[in-house]
């Protein structure tokens, strides 16, 4: 599963989705981002931790809730998490569908694990932007990040200059957006600053490749930029064989043209209360 190490990083990459899951070790701790998928990739990620973990305490950080990003929470149990407030205060009712995804994917695939599955208890809440948490000489910076969901975060480990963006700027998937188009757009632009403020050395996304090249950070942003702006428009314009050409050249095409439709679904939505809006006043 290992696509890239050095130092202080290690990154895990499943069969499935490209998914990434990091192992951050420092003098001071060791920081596991999102562990998933299957149960032997799990497993896989546990061994290493094991492996380099020593004295030093563990860290679950989850970049938000989606279900396949929380799936192997349980096979590191003493671990204190760290999530976004709005991660740790989802309604009870959205905390169990989320687990309820896990269990059907499971079931459906006939996977057994030998962990528990619920919803991850939050030891270390962030609330509000460019909050920092300290472990010794290890610093954490979180922005949230809403827009993919309505409760991720980007977070900016330090000294080290990793920034650990969730499902943002990925190299292989346009956005993905299931809460708010607005919202993904802000949190996109804050990169600009990220990158203005901090000495970031690498960005690592939840799907696909890292990057340590600046131009290609700003790229993805870009594009992704570029995708939601033509969006809208073409929604505007009713122009459906533009919308269609947006992912022309996705290297799963088969798949991700259902995310694509989901997309349109929202931001005719999003359209539509827009214009009610407007008639209204």
């Amino acid at each position: 599963m290992i696509v890239w190490k050095d130092e202080h990083l290690t990154l895990f990459r499943s069969a499935l989705y490209e998914t990434i899951s990091s192992v951050i070790v420092t003098a001071d701790c060791v920081i596991v981002v999102d562990p998933c998928w299957l149960p032997h990739e799990v497993e896989e990620i546990k061994r290493y931790v094991e492996e380099v973990k020593g004295s030093r305490p563990l860290y679950l950080l989850f970049t938000h809730s989606d279900y396949d990003h929380i799936i192997g929470y349980r096979a590191f149990p003493e671990a204190k998490v760290i999530a976004s407030y709005a991660f740790d205060k989802k309604a009870p009712e959205d905390k169990a569908d989320i687990i309820e995804q896990i269990k059907a994917f499971d079931d459906g695939y006939y996977v057994t694990r030998n962990y528990d599955i619920v919803y991850p208890e939050v030891d270390h809440s962030i609330e509000g932007e460019e909050v920092r948490f300290s472990i010794g000489h290890t610093t954490l910076t979180f922005f949230q990040a809403p827009g993919h969901n309505d409760d991720g975060i980007l977070t900016v480990i330090e000294p080290l200059g990793i920034l650990i963006a969730g499902d943002y700027f990925s190299d292989i998937e346009f956005p993905y957006i299931y809460f708010s188009s607005y919202e993904y757009e802000k949190t996109l632009l804050k990169l600009d600053y990220i990158l203005q403020q901090y000495p970031i050395e690498l960005l690592v996304t939840g799907h696909g490749t890292p990057t340590r090249d600046y131009a290609e950070m700003k790229k993805r942003q870009q594009a992704s930029l570029d995708y939601i702006h033509k969006m809208r428009t073409f929604i505007q314009e009713d122009n459906q064989e533009a919308i269609n050409q947006l992912i022309d050249g996705c290297r799963f095409p088969r798949n991700m043209k259902k995310f694509h439709k989901n997309n349109q679904l929202l931001f005719k939505s999003e359209l539509h209360r827009v214009l009610e809006g407007e008639t209204n006043k």
